[in-house]
C-alpha cells in the first residue's frame, strides 16, 4: 500500500485527513511540526507527503529539501491563506498540486487516486528518452536536434506534475503538440485532452464556452451546455493564444485556478475542476503583459514552468528529418516512392522557415503534387527558393557590429511602423526591442559614433 505522510499542526485535521487517505488505500503517519515530520521521513519516505504550508516552526514546503528521493513523493501544500504568490512559490519549490482550506474533498480524492502511477509514469518516461536519442522522437514530436534535446528533457520533468506549463514561440512551432506530449506522459492521460483557441472564439462566447451555461441564460441559450472546464474533468485544458483571452474572463480564469471551483453562466452554483491547464501564446508574454493584454497575476499563475518551442531554423539537421517523415507519410497514403533531390535538400537548409514546421509540411505536401518521381528544386515553390523581399540597407565594410545591430533595428521599425511586427520580423522578444531603443535614445550622439 501506498504511504502517506500528513503534516498539520491542527488535530481535528490530522484525524479526518488521515481516516479520508485510509479509505483511499493510503497507510498514514501523522506529524505537527516540521521536525516531527523529518522524523518520520528519516524512518519512512512516504509516497505523499500532505503538508499544511504554514506549520509552528516553519513552512511546510521546507519538507521538500529532506526528501532522499524527489522524484519519488508526490508533494501536496493544503493552506488557509491562499494567494498568487504562495501557489506559484509552492509548485517552483517542488509541490506537485496546491489546496485551499477548507479542502475540496472530490480534488484531493482525485490526487491520492492518481498517485500509485507516479513510479510507473516516471519510468515510462525514462524509456522514451532513450528511445529518443534512437528514433528522433519523443511522444507527438519528432527532431533529434540540441535544441530539441532540450526541449524532451522539460516536458519528461514537468509531464508527471501538476504544475500550470506556459509554452512560448512562433506561429507552427508544434505548441499543441508539446502540450498534447504532456498530457500523455501524465497521470491525467486516460481523461480527456481538450485544445481551445482562444483567439478562435467570439469573446462574447468564450465565457460559455469555458464554463458553460444554463438554459435561458441568454438569447440562444435554449438548452444547459457544458463547457470546456466540466468536459476536461480529470484531464487537461489547452489554452492556446491565451493573450486573445478578454481581461474579464482573466480574472474568472485566474479565480478557477486558484479556487479549482467555476460557475455556469446563468447560475451561482459552485461546480468543481480537477483540471490541469497548459498555455500557450506566439507572443512575448511579458510584451504582453507590457501591453495590456495579459494579467500580470494570471502570468504569473500560469508561467510555473515555463518552455520555450525552438523555431525551425535554429533545429539544423532536423529541417530534413522533417520533411523526409512528411514525404514518407504521403508516399505511404498515396502508394508512391517519391524522394528529394539533394538540391532540394540544400533549398531547404537555405530557407529560413519563418512559418516554421507548419510552413515545411505545406511545402512538402505541394511539391509532392508537382513532382514525378524526384522533388527537383526547381519544383519547390516561390517561397523557399527565391530571395526574400523588401528593401535593403548598405552598411561600409568595417562597420562595427553595434552600429549594423543600430541602423537595422532603426530601419525595420520604419518599414514596420509598429514595433510588434518589428520585433518578429527581426526574430527578437518585444521586450529586447524595447530595451534596444532605450539604450539608443538615453546614449549622445557622440557615445554611438564611437561605438
Amino acid at each position: 500500500m501506498p504511504h502517506l505522510l500528513l503534516v498539520d499542526d491542527d488535530p481535528e485535521a490530522l484525524e479526518w485527513l488521515s481516516e479520508f487517505a485510509k479509505a483511499e488505500g493510503f497507510t498514514v503517519s501523522q506529524a505537527d511540526s516540521l521536525r516531527a515530520a523529518r522524523i518520520h521521513m528519516s524512518r519512512l519516505q512516504p509516497d505523499v507527503l500532505l503538508t499544511d504550508l504554514q506549520l509552528p516552526d516553519g513552512k511546510g514546503i521546507e519538507l521538500v529539501k529532506d526528501l532522499e528521493g524527489r522524484e519519488s513523493t508526490e508533494v501536496v501544500l493544503i493552506t488557509g491563506h491562499a494567494s498568487v504568490e504562495s501557489a506559484v512559490e509552492a509548485l517552483r519549490l517542488g509541490a506537485s498540486d496546491y489546496l485551499v482550506k477548507p479542502v475540496d474533498m472530490e480534488r484531493l480524492k482525485s490526487i491520492l487516486r492518481r498517485v500509485p502511477r507516479t513510479g510507473e509514469l516516471r519510468a515510462e518516461i525514462g524509456e522514451l528518452r532513450d528511445e529518443l536519442r534512437k528514433l528522433g522522437r519523443f511522444g507527438h514530436i519528432l527532431g533529434s536536434s540540441p535544441p530539441m534535446q532540450k526541449l524532451y528533457d522539460q516536458l519528461g520533468r514537468v509531464a508527471p506534475t501538476s504544475a500550470t506549463v506556459l509554452l512560448t514561440g512562433e506561429s507552427g512551432t508544434g505548441k499543441e503538440l508539446a502540450a498534447q506530449t504532456i498530457h500523455d506522459l501524465s497521470r491525467r492521460k486516460k481523461a480527456a485532452f481538450l485544445p481551445l483557441n482562444c483567439g478562435a472564439v467570439s469573446p462574447q462566447l468564450i465565457e460559455s464556452e469555458l464554463f458553460g451555461h444554463e438554459k435561458g441564460s441568454f438569447t440562444g441559450a435554449d438548452r444547459q451546455h457544458k463547457g470546456y472546464f466540466e468536459r476536461a474533468h480529470g484531464g487537461t485544458l489547452f489554452l492556446d493564444e491565451i493573450t486573445e483571452m478578454p481581461q474579464e474572463l482573466q480574472v474568472k480564469l485566474l479565480r478557477v485556478l486558484e479556487s479549482g471551483t467555476f460557475t455556469r453562466v446563468g447560475t451561482t452554483t459552485p461546480i468543481s475542476a480537477d483540471v490541469r491547464v497548459l498555455a500557450a501564446t506566439n507572443r512575448s508574454p511579458e510584451g504582453a503583459v507590457a501591453d495590456g493584454k495579459l494579467r500580470e497575476d494570471l502570468y504569473h499563475r500560469l508561467n510555473v514552468f515555463p518552455i520555450s518551442m525552438p523555431p525551425l531554423r535554429e533545429r539544423g539537421t532536423d529541417i530534413e528529418l522533417l520533411a523526409e517523415h512528411f514525404l514518407a507519410m504521403l508516399n505511404k497514403q498515396e502508394g508512391a516512392s517519391k524522394k528529394f533531390a539533394p538540391a532540394t535538400i540544400a533549398a531547404l537548409y537555405a530557407h529560413s522557415w519563418p512559418g516554421n514546421v507548419r510552413e515545411l509540411k505545406n511545402y512538402v505536401q505541394r511539391a509532392f503534387i508537382l513532382a514525378d518521381d524526384v522533388i527537383d528544386a526547381n519544383l519547390a515553390p516561390a517561397a523557399v527558393t527565391a530571395p526574400e523581399s523588401g528593401p535593403l540597407f548598405s552598411v561600409r565594410v568595417g562597420t562595427t557590429l553595434e552600429e549594423v545591430s543600430r541602423r537595422l533595428i532603426e530601419a525595420t521599425l520604419a518599414e514596420c511602423g509598429s514595433k510588434r511586427k518589428a520585433a518578429d520580423m527581426l526574430g527578437i522578444s518585444l521586450k529586447t526591442l524595447y530595451n534596444r531603443l532605450a539604450a539608443y535614445k538615453s546614449g549622445t550622439r557622440e557615445e554611438r559614433d564611437a561605438a
